[in-house]
């Protein structure tokens, strides 16, 4: 099969033109990246488990009438998508201080915070996606005082789902990060969960033991990040237990 027209590649994700009008297929890499991706590996698997969780957790939002743009997982590498018009802002939920927040605020890491705090980044590589206020958002036009309403009430949505969905398999959701896009059914707008839900953009926590299920064990070199990721798809299902020896994913072309 002809690979289609590259649209656009990120860090860890290539999109392609999709079948029909208004899909895009997105492809999962292998590729690692850390601080602004000063710190840069390929990961074997990584693709594979991070197509099947993100396609878990998005149809999981569907179903609960949250709105994203996944339609269907293509195979172990790749998702056909509704394309859309990415708002360029990373929207962060933190239910716990980690990672930026708590060496900015110096609070300790893993104090629980008195609700969920929801915080924004511009999207731009080139100057580390800088923490950004809603004035800043409304007064340089990157999204209108009711985008940010409907933005703020998808992230806690999203926040409410997979807490209940991590706290039942054993997992503490300390933060996680989102894109929203824009669709339009003729001249209306809405918005909608695009990119990806994965460890890749979330931190992810052992309730008992505390031990981090997520990049920052990439970040932070604590041990093998497809071990931590694949730990993830087993409790949730998506992967099936077994006492063998952990096979990794990979793809054959």
């Amino acid at each position: 099969m002809a690979r289609r027209k590259k649209i656009y590649e990120g860090k860890a994700k290539t999109l392609y033109e999709g079948p029909e009008p208004g899909t895009l297929i997105q492809y999962f890499k292998d590729d690692a990246t850390a601080f602004n991706a000063e710190k840069k590996a390929t990961i074997e698997g990584k693709g594979v488990l991070n197509n099947m969780l993100s396609e878990y957790f998005m149809t999981g939002l569907n179903a609960v009438g949250v709105p994203t743009h996944f339609i269907r997982r293509v195979n172990m590498r790749e998702q056909l998508v509704r394309a859309c018009e990415i708002v360029p802002l990373e929207v962060i939920v933190r239910n716990y201080a980690a990672g930026s927040m708590a060496t900015r605020l110096g609070i300790e890491e893993g104090t629980q915070l008195p609700r969920p705090i929801v915080e924004y980044c511009l999207k731009d590589d080139k100057l580390g996606d800088p923490l950004v206020t809603e004035e800043h958002i409304a007064a340089f036009g990157w999204a209108t005082s009711q985008d940010m309403d409907d933005i703020l009430s998808l992230a806690l949505r999203v926040n409410d789902f997979m807490s209940g969905v991590m706290f039942g398999v054993g997992i503490r959701l300390v933060d996680f990060k989102i894109e929203v896009g824009r669709v339009y059914d003729g001249d209306f707008q809405r918005l909608i969960v695009a990119d990806e839900i994965s460890p890749d953009s979330c931190r992810l926590w052992d309730i008992e033991t505390g031990q981090k299920l997520d990049k920052d064990v990439f970040r932070r070199d604590l041990g093998s990040l497809t071990d931590a990721y694949t730990e993830v798809a087993t409790r949730l299902g998506v992967m099936p237990k077994t006492n063998a020896p952990v096979t990794r994913p990979t793809l054959i072309n």
